[in-house]
């Protein structure tokens, strides 16, 4: 879309503005000579500091064409300055601040609370915990989110962090195959999250153990503490919700963004990529503390997503409902 919004300032340095005005319907108030700056240039043909006085005075020009493509006609759409504004200015700062502060929050966590461990140690006896079908759903929907994540923060921030180190021959070739596989790849994200719903939402109904999750913060910041709870705790629960919803609302804006006017015009084009821009550096933020916890963070949770197969003290400390459940034992807190 910024690709987009240049050619589309580009198309209007080359038109001559006299032709604009003779084409005009009157649907905007005509710009007087006098009221733009020609001292260096000719008013046909402004560019510059005259350009951006012109499109400043104008607030919209129509033209007319014969062709089937009514777009055409539209020379100027002032709602792209807001558009360009939003993205350049507080979606993109917003979102970079969102994303580093996501990542120095969980680092100081780190350094404070270091690994969860199991307190008891590893038992050497396992429990089950997904299927093949789960690992299948997960990786896949993990890894092409990963490809996104990386394609798309180049469309972002490339020009300004990658640019400058690799040179514009390098970049260009980058991002010209990164763009390929943000389109691509954006459909295996698609199916992944919805089996994700299929195959998991009857786990992320939130109940009364979730309430005392919440209350202890999932026993995070305390050694030993450990709340009741099901297969999926409140926190895991917040990650599925999160990325379902987060994920549909990626997938839609994404389909507006790669079959452009097929579902509406450019308003609804300008308003997509802000969702899309928007709900992806949220989500990324919070995969991110997901990923950390699920690795680096804690003890014995990376094995359910590997093999499967989840250390059983591991399983009774952070999921002991699940686990009476399974192995048919007297439930904790049942009444």
């Amino acid at each position: 879309m910024a690709v987009a919004a240049l050619m589309l300032a580009a198309v209007l340095i080359s038109v001559g503005t006299t032709p604009a005005y003779a084409q005009a319907t009157g649907g905007a108030p005509p710009v007087s000579a006098g009221s733009i700056n020609t001292g260096e240039r000719p008013l046909a043909g402004i560019t510059d500091s005259n350009d951006a006085e012109l499109l400043r005075a104008l607030k919209g020009a129509q033209g007319q064409v014969t062709i089937q493509d009514e777009k055409a006609a539209v020379l100027i759409q002032p709602q792209g300055r807001d558009w360009r504004a939003a993205i350049k200015g507080p979606v993109r700062v917003a979102g970079a601040w969102l994303v580093l502060g996501m990542v120095v929050v969980l680092i100081v966590f780190f350094l404070m609370r270091g690994r969860i461990t199991i307190d008891k140690g590893f038992s050497g006896r396992t429990i089950a915990r997904f299927n093949g079908l789960d690992r299948f759903t997960h990786w896949l929907t993990a890894s092409s989110f990963v490809i996104l994540v990386l394609s798309g923060l180049n469309i972002s921030y490339g020009r300004y962090l990658l640019l400058p180190i690799i040179g514009p021959d390098a970049f260009t070739g980058l991002s010209l195959a990164l763009k390929y596989a943000h389109n691509f790849v954006a459909l295996p994200f698609m199916v992944g999250v919805v089996m994700m719903f299929v195959l998991w939402v009857g786990h992320n109904i939130p109940n009364k153990y979730d309430f005392q999750w919440l209350a202890m913060a999932g026993g995070l910041f305390s050694k030993g503490a450990h709340p009741p709870s099901k297969k999926f705790n409140a926190g895991q629960k917040i990650i599925f919700w999160s990325v379902i919803l987060g994920g549909a609302i990626i997938s839609v804006s994404g389909i507006f963004l790669l079959f452009p006017f097929y579902f509406g015009d450019i308003h609804d084009q300008q308003l997509m990529q802000i969702l899309h821009a928007v709900f992806a550096l949220i989500l990324i933020s919070i995969v991110l503390a997901h990923v950390y916890i699920g690795s680096l963070g804690m003890e014995g949770a990376f094995d359910a997503m590997y093999t499967g197969e989840v250390d059983e003290n591991w399983a009774r400390e952070h999921h002991n409902v699940w686990v009476a459940q399974v192995k048919g034992e007297p439930v904790p807190g049942h009444d």
